[in-house]
């Protein structure tokens, strides 16, 4: 018993010092942070005369500034590198034009994460600059499909001699864990309204359906078709035809430089070190004095979505990620809602751009905030959505009433339909021994119940629950879309479209970006132009904003403990994320899309 007594209290004595040492870590880090930012707002550095805008593509790229994810190795090693803001890139690209101190752009190719729509806006930003007849620059070591994307509107395109160009074309990757959930003894009672609403497939087959293969067929040859039609249009040696060619019969990704200079994919070969005498060079600057500005570097110079204050402002509200219920990460309705209504009652705001990069998610959540926005327009204020990647499902839910929609040619939208899935776990708890015995008052008291299987009255109940929610999100859309329920019901079925198709169908009004969604906003606002930006949510950081949410640590301690050895860890993380959700959701296929 003593030794008991000893052992304990020493392990509670060691615990509570690495607790201690790991908490004075974060304070110290958190510190050194405020003093950075505190000195960084009193001495914001000039861009001086002659410089170059670098723009950095070899980190994620996101929508706007958020807190970051934490990350006890960031911690220990003081690395809080946070990824690119889209908005920041898009602003600093619109100054430079502007900006008499600034005379190109260079963009540095490293293999940048993003989605398609967000390259696809971070180009057409790189175009409106061009027009200022000022030069860009891009430069790779090699270049992702990505990377070449965006650098394919430069005026000149530098490989390295060693390098190469990933020319690929689209693919989409889905993960389909049947026979993951079938050796974690976790089986799936599904009700679900839509042909393809394929987002329960990958839990409970093994391969993908006729329908979903064929949807994605379509909405990815439109993208690739836009994709290849734009590249040619900057690129005049290569016609969508060559493009196609030099992948499926040259499998140029796998050619020396040489053969990629040849087919006109770059425009000359050069050594890393080469390339600043080379924009030195182009801009008329001996070399020892160029100077390249960071995007956040120019876009502090300006008081961008910052007019807080401003009497005639509009409210740009990001709405990013997954749609949750009081999550800490993605969408949180119990946060978002509670703006949307203080930017409904503020007399100074003259109305808004709620920008969407969304899958869907909860449809209680998307409800939520559906209401909200109903509310906000209410006050006779104009709304503009701009999608972003994505906007699909509960994505679309929130921004089918807006009196205006804006999507980029790359967004992938629609997605209009619900399904319920609940897990059942009795052959898990039997794997590890347990055999759960239930006593009920009432025949329903334990449904739904993660022990025992529906019967089939209970999946009545849930299908006619699921049907109802499909009921009023066609009824939704119809009233926003200003169509006929048929006519929703018609293109909706749970289908994904591209942006050019979902504007055919009258899903989407128009093409383009937050820019011309904060035009429209202030035309209708009675405004001159939309200078007056405020940015939403605010971040406002704190240390708590680090911490995971303590029921997503449960869940995957949960299924790390029950599962049998040799299961791959991203493929239980994968698995204890889908556990977490809520049992009804509007959400589209979880897809890894990239070229």
């Amino acid at each position: 018993m003593l030794k008991k007594f000893f052992m304990n209290t020493l392990s509670s004595f060691v615990g509570a010092w690495i607790a201690l040492a790991l908490f004075g870590v974060v304070a110290v880090v958190v510190c050194i942070g405020l003093m950075a930012r505190l000195g960084a707002s009193s001495s914001t550095p000039s861009v001086s005369s002659h410089s170059v805008l670098r723009i950095d593509l070899s980190d994620a790229i996101v929508e706007t500034a958020s807190t970051p994810d934490f990350n006890l190795g960031s911690v220990m090693n003081a690395d809080f590198k946070r990824p690119q803001a889209l908005n920041v890139l898009v602003k600093a690209l619109e100054e430079a034009a502007e900006n008499k101190n600034i005379d190109a752009v260079y963009i540095e190719c490293g293999g940048a994460s993003a989605g398609l729509a967000t390259l696809d806006a971070l180009r057409s930003a790189v175009l409106e600059f061009k027009k200022s007849g000022k030069k860009v620059v891009a430069y790779g070591d090699s270049f992702t499909m990505g990377d070449y994307f965006v650098a394919s509107a430069a005026d000149s395109i530098f490989l390295n001699h060693e390098g190469s160009v990933q020319l690929m074309g689209i693919t989409g990757y889905v993960s389909y864990m049947k026979s993951l959930f079938d050796k974690l003894g976790i089986s799936f009672q599904i009700a679900k309204v839509g042909t393809f609403k394929s987002a329960v497939e990958p839990m409970i087959m093994d391969e993908m359906s006729a329908p979903a293969r064929a949807q994605l067929d379509t909405l990815y040859g439109n993208m690739w078709k836009y994709i290849t039609q734009t590249v040619s249009s900057d690129r005049k040696k290569l016609s969508p035809a060559k493009i196609n060619s030099l992948i499926n019969d040259s499998s140029i990704t796998f050619r020396q430089s040489g053969d990629i200079l040849r087919a006109g994919l770059v425009d000359a070969l050069v050594y890393s070190r080469q390339v600043k005498p080379r924009i030195a060079s182009i801009i008329g600057r001996p070399v020892e004095k160029l100077n390249f500005v960071s995007p956040s570097t120019l876009v502090d110079q300006t008081d961008w979505g910052m007019a807080y204050s401003a009497k005639d402002r509009i409210a740009l509200l990001y709405a990013s990620g997954d749609i949750e219920d009081g999550s800490d990460s993605g969408i949180d309705f119990m946060k978002l809602v509670p703006v949307i209504t203080e930017l409904a009652d503020d007399d100074h705001v003259k109305g808004m751009v709620l920008r969407v990069n969304s899958p869907g998610g909860s449809v209680f959540g998307s409800a939520e905030i559906g209401e909200a926005l109903d509310y906000f327009q209410s006050k006779g204020k104009p709304l503009a959505v701009s999608m972003g990647d994505y906007a699909a499902s509960g994505g679309y839910w929130i921004s089918c009433c807006a009196d205006r929609i804006f999507a980029d040619p790359l967004t992938i939208t629609g997605s209009i339909g619900i399904f319920g899935m609940f897990p059942n776990i009795a052959a898990t708890t039997r794997m590890v021994g347990v055999n759960m015995q239930m006593v009920s008052t009432n025949p329903q008291a334990a449904f739904p119940s993660l022990f025992r299987p529906m019967d089939e009255r209970q999946l009545a109940v849930l299908q006619n629950m699921v049907e109802k929610g499909y009921d009023k999100f066609v009824g939704r859309v119809a009233k926003g879309r200003k169509l006929s329920e048929e006519k929703v019901r018609a293109v909706a079925e749970g289908r994904v479209w591209d942006a050019a198709t979902a504007v055919e169908l009258k899903l989407v009004d128009q093409i383009g970006g937050v820019g011309n969604a904060l035009e429209w906003v202030a035309g209708k606002a009675g405004l001159k132009k939309a200078g007056n930006v405020a940015v939403y949510p605010r971040v406002e950081a704190s240390i708590w904003d680090f911490i995971p949410s303590s029921s997503d640590l449960a869940m995957m301690a949960l299924v790390k403990n029950l599962a049998p050895s040799g299961i791959d860890a991203e493929a239980l993380q994968a698995a204890s994320k889908i556990l977490a959700r809520k049992p009804v959701q509007a959400r589209m296929m979880e897809m890894s899309v990239g070229f």
